[in-house]
């Protein structure tokens, strides 16, 4: 009597940890602009989390800077630097590495950076440009509303902040603020895993929801539900998605034809969606059954999950133990340390977990599956390289003293 409900408890939760059906909103709300005459304007988890990396690093840095001295004013410059380097940084690394083709082509599209695209290579290649600019150069603005009415450049370096002191207390806050992000990729839905190939793993589902959610005037909403798992098919989730029609909807002949011909072919034809969820695997299109209750009626469609690794998740995580790793060497050693070894203990932590970290990644672009290893990886060798060389440049250094 006691021992059975305590063990049911604890394979509710392993089941719970196992396997889940992913398919948050990536909305969190939407600031109603509609009696302005504007659209709506959405607040999603990814901006959020982007912002709140840059937020709470700022709070921190804040009390770096104070502990060694140096003004807050110095904080917000270099926050100031930060954001524009990231954004700008990351929004070209995507385009240039990734297809370059197409925005080269096309440059208004470098542009769209609301269309999604950032690459963290590109961000890291801005960062290093920003800070050696922030280190060595006096950068003031005057601002008019919106509208710059004088910009000046001096070549001033900063006392007690050389490039490498810069980037030892950088590195720091940019290891919590890519816990965020990588946290934000999560709640999108992108980045997603490759097959786990056991009893656990995630089902992206987002994209299935948004085909499944036709029409807004006949669904009242999409839910997903968990089958039994079975052993004999690792990797593999039995699921059902229920359609619930909106009240007074009723299933004619003509939704019939619908589901069998139009929405049949893009769950199984849609890239984004056979990816992850297998409608057709009774191999006789989409088997499915209309259920009447007390005259709501829903629609229940049998599919196979496929079970994918989070390496957004795994990343977060990485980057959180490394941010607790860098902060304790500055906390307890930086009277001992020169400048660059908590830099260079960053870069080779970070990109040596990206490069292992991609091996659980499926590629973002197809031209990947021709190469031996895949662009995220092949970008971070370099810079692990510059973390290693950094490191023994500060270790000599510090022998020679």
């Amino acid at each position: 009597d006691i021992i059975y409900p305590i063990f049911l408890e604890k394979n509710i939760v392993m089941i719970l940890l196992e396997y889940i059906i992913w398919s948050p909103d990536p909305v969190i709300f939407k600031i109603p602009l509609s009696f302005l005459g504007l659209p709506d304007r959405p607040i999603v988890w990814y901006g959020l989390l982007f912002a709140m990396g840059f937020i709470i690093g700022q709070q921190i840095s804040y009390r770096i800077f104070k502990a060694e001295g140096h003004s807050e004013k110095d904080v917000d410059t270099l926050t100031t630097f930060m954001v524009i380097a990231t954004i700008l940084g990351a929004r070209l690394g995507h385009c240039l590495f990734y297809n370059p083709s197409y925005y080269l082509s096309d440059p208004i599209e470098i542009l769209k950076i609301w269309e999604g695209g950032l690459a963290s290579h590109g961000g890291a290649i801005g960062i290093f440009l920003a800070l050696w600019l922030y280190a060595n150069y006096d950068i003031r603005s005057k601002w008019a509303f919106v509208i710059p009415t004088s910009f000046s450049v001096k070549k001033r370096k900063k006392e007690g902040q050389s490039y490498f002191w810069v980037l030892d207390r950088v590195a720091i806050v940019v290891a919590i603020t890519g816990a965020l992000i990588r946290t934000g990729n999560f709640m999108n839905s992108e980045m997603e895993g490759v097959k786990t190939g056991t009893d656990y793993g995630v089902v992206y589902a987002r994209a299935t929801e948004g085909v499944l959610n036709f029409d807004e005037n006949v669904i009242e909403g999409v839910v997903f539900e968990e089958g039994t798992y079975d052993p004999t098919h690792p990797g593999y989730l039995p699921m059902k998605a229920v359609l619930k029609l909106k009240p007074g909807v009723q299933v004619d002949q003509a939704m019939k034809g619908f589901i069998n011909g139009q929405l049949a072919y893009r769950l199984n034809n849609y890239q984004e969606v056979v990816e992850h969820v297998d409608f057709a695997a009774s191999g006789r299109g989409l088997n499915y059954q209309m259920i009447d209750e007390a005259g709501a009626e829903r629609i229940e469609i049998n599919a196979t999950g496929i079970l994918r690794h989070t390496p957004q998740l795994y990343e977060a995580i990485a980057c959180l133990i490394i941010a607790f790793i860098l902060l304790a060497l500055w906390n307890y050693k930086r009277a001992t340390l020169n400048d660059g070894l908590i830099f260079s203990v960053f870069m080779v932590l970070l990109w040596g977990d990206r490069f292992f970290n991609e091996f659980f990644k499926m590629n973002q672009e197809a031209f990947e599956a021709n190469l031996p290893i895949n662009m995220g990886q092949i970008l971070s060798i370099p810079l692990i390289l510059i973390g290693v060389v950094v490191f023994l440049m500060t270790v000599r250094k510090k022998e020679t003293a």
